[in-house]
């Protein structure tokens, strides 16, 4: 039959894409949500990519890993390699901080198709036909080669047809020739990539410096770091305290806001509501006529002398940190400079914070709807710029939760594309989902539940979801065991065993930790009332004297977990870590392994601050590298003992009244007898 022309109503629903094309690119991992969040890495790695990629029939694909970073127009290119099931895989690397987009690209490769379909061939006439078609195959290949490429494709395509052509060459001779693998190395430098399709997105990953993954950090407000109890301390009196943190292992140190605090409706010791004219207010009260968010509180001393105590925590291993809170008290200068950045209530008042049952009436919050806000915005990331300037690249945020996520993305965004090497750690104790948001806006580093998991079971199902749950690719979490604002009901006992267990915990389970410092280290635990969080004579609100030199205090215990924490890589990360079945319920072990997997670090701890707890742990000697036959010696860091174990099962026994935990190194090398020196 005739065929009837397609009529103008066909043309008009046409399918608009070339449907030659036939490469599908299913999906591309890893992802958070679909590309519009940066999956989150550190400069040095290599990002792993995996592609879902496959064709109808049984042609042969060809794939490429496309990347590039940020600032770079020009993608570039490593094949990918099958695994089988149709995923697909290749690396990257990291080599700087930054930005980096990558994607994938795969089309139906013919010239691959057919040297695969060649390897098949068994038939003379088969082999003749199937070298023909290859010939014509490396011909095109040879016209979009160059120079010497091209020549040396066209002799083989040229030579090919005439042996295919020829009754008398020897078909094995024939096949050889077709599938010469240093002619199809050439070939396949020059595809026909004119039916290729690439994944709809370029999937954004940022790489951040170490400090991000790893961090120990020491919260202290400079105010109270002077030696004599009644003196307001200064950025003088923080240097004189420099080489003890140091000493303890610390790598970031933390202060609260130094600016001017606000006099208007400052609040007295305890969160009183009416203060006296010696009381000091809170940090977080920021403003008055000194200034505001870029400037400092005169007491604690000038610019120049927060330059040198930077400068100073840089020669001893310390990034100085600083705690930007947006919000303003009532004499800020921004609330009569613009006042639409604030909520006004009828009375004419604006309103202050609230959190009920607390209320915060030295804190006025920022109105993020304001008509003005494109202004607001500009001048809340100058906050940021400003102290970037004073050589600061850490933040932590307060509360960032209660601020304009939109602000945080732009800011954040732009900030990182000046100054890629800034961490911002995200102070948000709220719901799950919103924390989580905030990580995929940008935040390097998240606050946790942590404070609050204490049974096994919860230590196990929150630190299992942190270490391999959906927020595994962008939430880094960073464990705090006390904050100004929390004394956890555990910690009100003042038991030295509950401080040093939760201690390990945060430090072994989180690759990022901190304490409030002098209030752990030592261990200041009365609360302003029972049922309550919130310290006694809290620093938040009054001046403390610290005595570092109390021999109770956990300085020593602190500095060797932390000690423990960089000589090992296994606790440099949060992806390696694993549970170990134990028949107590009181005792948690776990343990983590280093990306080579060459460092293993096993920790089992006592959770009865009590008792002595004791049980049998399951540990798999294969799971760690260790023939089942061979013994393996687990040296325990916090004491220094170190016993050989042979097996799966193997017997703990902690009493808190000692040390609360064991923290394993396990050493494979093959013992003997003479090894056995070290058990005596």
């Amino acid at each position: 039959m005739p065929k009837t022309p397609a009529s103008k109503q066909d043309l008009l629903h046409a399918p608009a894409q070339d449907g030659r094309i036939r490469a599908v690119i299913d999906a591309v991992l890893p992802t958070v949500d679909g590309g519009r969040f940066a999956v989150k890495r550190v400069a040095g790695d290599s990002m792993q990519v995996t592609a879902h990629c496959f064709t109808d029939g049984h042609d042969v694909l060809r794939v490429m890993l496309c990347w590039r970073q940020d600032d770079q127009a020009e993608l570039r290119e490593v094949p990918m390699k099958p695994l089988g099931n149709d995923v697909w895989s290749a690396e990257f690397a990291l080599a700087a901080v930054g930005r980096y987009h990558y994607t994938v690209i795969a089309w139906v490769d013919p010239f691959e198709s057919w040297r695969h379909e060649m390897a098949r061939r068994i038939d003379n006439d088969d082999i003749r036909i199937a070298s023909q078609v290859g010939a014509l195959e490396i011909t095109t290949a040879a016209q979009r080669a160059r120079s010497e490429d091209r020549k040396t494709l066209s002799r083989w395509a040229k030579a090919l047809e005439r042996a295919a052509a020829d009754p008398g060459f020897d078909t094995k001779a024939l096949k050889a020739l077709a599938l010469d693998e240093v002619l199809a190395a050439l070939a396949a430098r020059y595809p026909d990539r004119q039916l290729a399709t690439q994944y709809p997105v370029e999937l954004p990953v940022i790489a951040d410096r170490e400090r991000a993954r790893f961090s120990a950090w020491y919260e202290l407000f400079p105010r109270s770091a002077a030696s004599d109890p009644s003196t307001h301390g200064s950025f003088k009196d923080v240097e004189a305290r420099l080489p003890g943190i140091a000493a303890m292992g610390f790598d970031v140190l933390y202060f609260p806001p130094i600016h001017p605090i606000g006099r208007e409706q400052r609040k007295g010791p305890n969160n009183a509501l009416i203060a006296g004219p010696a009381d000091v207010g809170s940090p977080w009260a920021i403003g008055a006529a000194e200034g505001g968010h870029k400037s400092i509180l005169p007491a604690l001393g000038t610019a120049e002398d927060f330059r040198h105590l930077v400068a100073e925590a840089a020669s001893l291993g310390l990034e100085v940190a600083l705690d930007i809170a947006f919000q303003c008290a009532p004499d800020h200068p921004y609330v009569k400079e613009h006042p639409s950045w604030f909520r006004w209530r009828p009375d004419g008042l604006v309103q202050y914070a609230e959190n009920p049952p607390k209320k915060y009436q030295d804190i006025y919050p920022f109105n993020f709807e304001s008509e003005d806000w494109r202004a607001l915005w500009v001048e809340l990331k100058s906050v940021f710029d400003h102290w970037i300037g004073e050589g600061v690249k850490i933040f932590r945020v307060d509360n960032p939760h209660t601020k304009s996520f939109a602000f945080w993305e732009w800011a954040i965004t732009e900030i990182k594309r000046a100054h890629p090497e800034v961490i911002f750690l995200a102070e948000a104790f709220t719901r799950p989902k919103v924390m989580h948001r905030l990580a995929k806006l940008g935040f390097s580093q998240s606050y946790t539940y942590f404070t609050w998991r204490n049974s096994k079971q919860e230590l196990i199902a929150y630190f299992s979801e942190l270490s391999s749950g959906p927020g595994v690719e962008y939430f880094r979490p960073n464990a705090w065991p006390n904050t100004p604002d929390i004394l956890h009901e555990q910690l009100q006992t003042g038991e030295p065993a509950v401080y040093m267990a939760r201690l390990v915990l945060a430090a072994t389970l989180a690759a990022n930790y901190g304490i409030y410092g002098p209030a752990y280290e030592l261990r200041d635990h009365l609360p302003r009332e029972s049922s309550s969080e919130e310290y006694l004579n809290s620093e938040k609100y009054q001046l403390r004297h610290w005595n570092h030199d109390d021999p109770a205090s956990l300085a020593p215990f602190i500095a060797r977990i932390n000690r423990i924490r960089r000589d090992n890589p296994a606790l440099h990360g949060d992806h390696g870590l694993r549970f170990l079945p134990i028949d107590n319920d009181q005792l948690l072990a776990y343990a983590k392994s280093s990306d080579d997997g060459d460092n293993v670090v096993v920790t089992v701890v006592n959770l009865d601050p009590h008792h002595v707890q004791s049980g049998w742990v399951h540990l798999d000697p294969e799971s760690i590298n260790v023939a089942p036959s061979q013994s393996f010696q687990m040296h325990d860091q916090l004491s220094n003992q170190r016993f050989l174990w042979h097996g799966q099962h193997h017997f703990i026994q902690l009493d808190p009244h000692t040390v609360p935990a064991h923290v394993f190194l396990v050493r494979r090398r093959v013992l003997d007898e003479r090894d056995f020196d070290y058990f005596l």
